[in-house]
């Protein structure tokens, strides 16, 4: 019996894009900047002339998916990570968003066997989501650190 982990010391020679939403971007700036600590602790160049680390603005949540698939599908990236802040308000357009969003990313992730981290956060207060990104604890360590298992773990897997 084989047994397939990931680990997160192998981060030479991985490849990262990060897509990040600019919508809700207090909350989005520190998500990044806690997952590029994460990859800059693990071994990943995420200086200004990397060539580990791509990172492309969107205008929201909603936008992450059309990205992430034009990243995946390029072929120059092992593993993709998602950032965003979707904070319920007074109307419907947060389900809305959150389901696109998350259905988006995960058929991203299937349709081109790029794995791509889900790092959206989906709160009903601001409070919350700040709390999420860096007052409480920054989420965007974990999606750096998931980033760079699920990197690991895709180079040990058999290849088809």
């Amino acid at each position: 019996m084989a047994t397939f982990e990931g680990r997160f010391s192998d981060a030479a020679g991985l490849r990262v894009g990060i897509v990040v939403a600019r919508f809700n971007d207090l909350v989005t700036a520190k998500l990044l900047s806690g997952c590029l600590d994460c990859l800059k602790r693990h071994g990943v160049d995420v200086s200004e002339t990397s060539s580990q680390l791509d990172v492309a603005w969107v205008p929201g949540s909603f936008e992450l998916p059309i990205v992430a698939q034009q990243m995946a599908r390029c072929g120059q990236y092992q593993v993709l990570i998602t950032l965003g802040a979707v904070i319920r308000g007074d109307t419907p357009h947060f389900d809305v968003v959150v389901a696109e969003a998350s259905k988006g990313v995960a058929a991203v992730a299937r349709d081109t066997s790029v794995p791509v981290i889900f790092g959206v956060l989906t709160t009903d207060t601001m409070q919350q989501a700040l709390e999420r990104a860096g007052i409480k604890s920054n989420l965007g360590w974990s999606y750096g650190l998931e980033a760079l298992e699920m990197g690991s773990l895709m180079r040990a897997l058999p290849s088809a």
